[in-house]
């Protein structure tokens, strides 16, 4: 046993878990999704029944019948004097479940590589004498690739500086690191809801209590809810991505953005902006950093992970100078730099993004339009979101469903991750993440599959889980 998980967490995690009857089968799924989605790590300890029955209001009898369901499907063991233990998952492999032939894997939101990138790996290669010349152990990162980083800020609205910038193993490292340097256990920190998951698992991690901002794709950032936050809780960090949210796909305007920057002004907070995606327009214009934003002591997040390919493993964090100096400090402990030769790929890439950035605008402008226009047609109730880059749709449901919905997908071989997997309370079972940076084709067969099998779902639900929208569940 590696950890223990409360009733109370779990009853939060699970959100609405009351997807079919019987009731015990349906809270067998919601922690079967759980450990799926690796939201329940393998080894850890569920709450006794008794405890569990009474976070959720349900007869222990009830409890433990969904305990001996997930003992049968192998999914959790009951060991004497540690009670019931989650088990690892076979063929579990965190970023991709998919590994069935014909199998679509829409879990993660980031498209094949851009196709020019062997090419620039194959120049880097061709010099790799000079690379090997070097010590190898470079913490900051490198000089050519921190330049290059600092004068497309500089470009776009925000003069910055090599020193200005440090160089991570992808945006999710940088997240840990900041949070790790930034926050002490016990404090408060702002994010919003439904966000990042990694993001908020990264905040926990470093003893953070969240406090979390609706979002929502038709009427944006919940300024009033934010302005609250701000004043009661005195976060010391806020952790938001402006551009192309994820995974509502919504944009911060300026008002919205000026709103942020005096609250986390007047609340000392340290306003941490996630900019992977901010890169990704379809429709529209890139905007300019220089905003309200700009004016204030903000730490950006960027990463090549979206743009150019998951697989290049380059993150980078933009601060000022001293914060960088800590930041540097810290890292050590943790690792020892970003490869060499992945910085230098990363830095002739760099200098190729209006190619990069216009295949992946004609990329996912395809993908988001064929799965539009498939929700259209065999899913008319749902409600589709008008996106104008990023790389997913945030589609709400016509029930609250979307545990249910996930492992009847899988099934028939489509991964999704839940809409309560983005949550911060463990709500949002009305919304599904569909990425739009498959294949049009995977993307017009997977809404097939959801269109066959969401009749299913919704007839095995209880009466109250599957009133129209805008009904109290």
């Amino acid at each position: 046993m590696d950890s223990r998980i409360t009733a109370r967490s779990l009853a939060t995690a699970l959100g609405g878990w009351r997807t079919r009857d019987p009731a015990y089968e349906a809270l067998a799924d919601g922690i079967r999704l759980l450990c799926l989605d690796n939201r329940i790590a393998a080894r850890t300890a569920l709450p006794a029944e008794r405890e569990l029955a009474a976070a959720l209001g349900l007869s222990r009898t009830t409890v433990a019948t969904a305990y001996r369901s997930l003992r049968d499907s192998g999914h959790i063991e009951s060991l004497r004097g540690s009670g019931s233990v989650t088990l690892p998952q076979r063929g579990r492999e965190p970023g991709k479940v998919a590994t069935g032939e014909g199998d679509i894997d829409l879990q993660q939101a980031s498209p094949a590589a851009w196709p020019g990138l062997v090419g620039v790996m194959s120049e880097v290669a061709a010099d790799a004498a000079t690379l090997v010349a070097r010590a190898g152990y470079e913490t900051r990162g490198a000089l050519a690739l921190r330049a290059a980083i600092a004068d497309r800020y500089t470009a776009a609205g925000v003069p910055t500086t090599p020193d200005e910038v440090t160089i991570t193993t992808g945006a999710q490292s940088a997240i840990h690191l900041l949070a790790q340097t930034l926050l002490r256990r016990g404090d408060r920190a702002l994010i919003e809801t439904p966000t990042y998951p990694h993001a908020a698992e990264a905040l926990r991690s470093a003893g953070a209590r969240l406090v979390g901002v609706p979002v929502t794709t038709d009427a944006g950032w919940d300024l009033d809810r934010a302005a609250q936050a701000y004043a009661r809780a005195m976060p010391r960090v806020a952790y938001l991505m402006p551009r192309f949210q994820n995974p509502t796909g919504r944009s911060m305007t300026l008002s919205e953005e000026a709103v942020f920057a005096d609250a986390a002004q007047r609340a000392g907070t340290i306003l941490v902006i996630d900019e992977t995606t901010a890169e990704l327009a379809i429709d529209d214009a890139r905007a300019s950093a220089a905003g309200p934003f700009a004016s204030t002591a903000v730490v950006r997040v960027g990463s090549l992970g979206k743009t150019v390919w998951g697989g290049l493993r380059i993150g980078w964090i933009r601060a000022d100078a001293s914060l960088i100096d800590r930041l540097v400090a810290a890292r050590p402990s943790r690792d020892l730099g970003t490869p060499e030769f992945e910085q230098a790929v990363a830095a002739r890439v760099l200098e190729r993004m209006p190619d990069v950035l216009a295949q992946r605008a004609a990329l996912l402008r395809d993908g988001r339009d064929a799965l539009a226009d498939a929700l259209a047609e065999r899913l008319p109730d749902w409600r589709v979101p008008r996106v104008d880059g990023g790389v997913a749709m945030w589609v709400e449901l016509d029930a609250p469903l979307s545990s249910g919905l996930v492992l009847a997908a899988r099934t028939r071989g489509v991964f999704l991750s839940a809409g309560s997997r983005f949550a911060v309370d463990g709500a949002h079972d009305r919304h599904l993440r569909i990425p739009f940076t498959a294949s049009a084709a995977d993307l017009r067969r997977a809404v097939t599959v959801l269109a066959q099998i969401w009749p299913e779902v919704r007839a095995a639900a209880p009466v109250t889980s599957v009133e129209p929208m805008g009904a109290l569940v």
